[in-house]
């Protein structure tokens, strides 16, 4: 008896109408996918699907046979759930670095995790045309760099450059490179994404300190072959997400403790801001004090004056004449 066409690829389109075409609301019996296998010209009997399902099954593909009316086959799991997609196309949609063009590849590749059916659902909470977005598509390639060279152990170059006004220029906001566009050499350890941003946390030798670099504003980053340096600051003792916590804007400054007092309802305000481990102490039946480690700069106190006076600073004294002398300036 002649073989028949197509056999080998007949468990691969199985594997795929399967993931494409189903899921729990959504089924095919074995008759509906012997006519879909048709279409890719392959035949095959009732009984090959019954033990092709089994080999997929084996294989860890978890497919359901739901009987009775309205019943088939259907795969009941897969790596992402529908909830957990959803969570990331919400997740492209606000994240302002990502370019629209780039927000709208990464969540047509999301939609191929799911089932045709629930793809369309995603694609019906998808707004991203008008969103606030970088214009910046380098910075995919900036952080596939940053990650080699952190992998590799290696210090880099860049050039930093910052925006500014220019009305006597053809286009008025324009590019101006740092240090006249001196290379930045550094020795990356970390990347962080904090308020909507992508930064480097490196190791500056030249002024012995921990930096931060904003990645969609570094340019022509290359990995050098010197060995990485500033160990000593990252190791035990340094943690990103802390030193994120602790730096207001990634604007840095002296790292100080400070005392707040602040009115009860804003307790989820401090654990939201500085973590579960806070060291909450009362004051009296309406204020609590909570002693908690920044970064003192004018984007710290920014944040203490939009909580409109329910957040004081007591401790320490010169730290009460700063933020009293920013208001001052900002009355003037």
């Amino acid at each position: 008896m002649p073989k028949k066409s197509n056999q080998k690829l007949k468990l691969v389109y199985l594997y795929q109408l399967l993931l494409q075409k189903t899921d729990e609301n959504h089924r095919m019996t074995a008759d509906e996918l012997l006519v879909a296998l048709s279409r890719y010209g392959i035949e095959a009997e009732r009984k090959s699907i019954y033990s092709d399902i089994e080999a997929l099954q084996y294989f860890g593909l978890d497919i359901v046979n739901q009987r009775g009316p309205g019943g088939g086959y259907y795969v009941a799991s897969r790596t992402f759930e529908l909830p957990e997609l959803k969570l990331l196309v919400d997740a492209i949609q606000c994240s302002r670095f990502i370019t629209e063009k780039k927000s709208n590849e990464l969540i047509k590749k999301l939609e191929s995790l799911a089932s045709e059916p629930q793809a369309r659902a995603l694609q019906r909470q998808v707004y991203v045309s008008g969103r606030v977005k970088t214009m910046n598509e380098s910075i995919y390639y900036n952080i596939d760099a940053l990650h080699s060279a952190i992998s590799a152990g290696v210090q880099i170059t860049f050039q930093y450059f910052e925006w500014v006004l220019d009305f006597s220029a053809q286009e008025r906001i324009c590019k101006r490179y740092r240090r006249d566009g001196a290379l930045y050499q550094v020795s990356p350890w970390a990347l962080t994404w904090d308020d909507e941003n992508y930064y480097l946390i490196a190791y500056e030798a030249a002024s012995d300190a921990i930096r931060h670099y904003r990645v969609d504003k570094m340019e022509h980053i290359s990995l050098t072959e010197l060995t990485r340096e500033g160990q000593q600051n990252f190791q035990n003792q340094f943690n990103v997400a802390d030193y994120s916590r602790k730096v207001f804007g990634m604007f840095s400054g002296e790292e100080k403790t400070v005392v707040l007092a602040c009115e009860n309802r804003f307790i989820g305000v401090m654990r939201d801001r500085f973590g579960a481990d806070l060291m909450v102490r009362r004051l009296d039946e309406k204020h609590f004090a909570v002693d908690v480690t920044v970064a003192v700069s004018p984007q710290f106190f920014s944040w203490v004056f939009g909580l409109g006076g329910a957040v004081r600073i007591l401790e320490p004294a010169e730290v009460k004449e700063q933020f009293q002398q920013q208001l001052a300036a900002m009355l003037d």
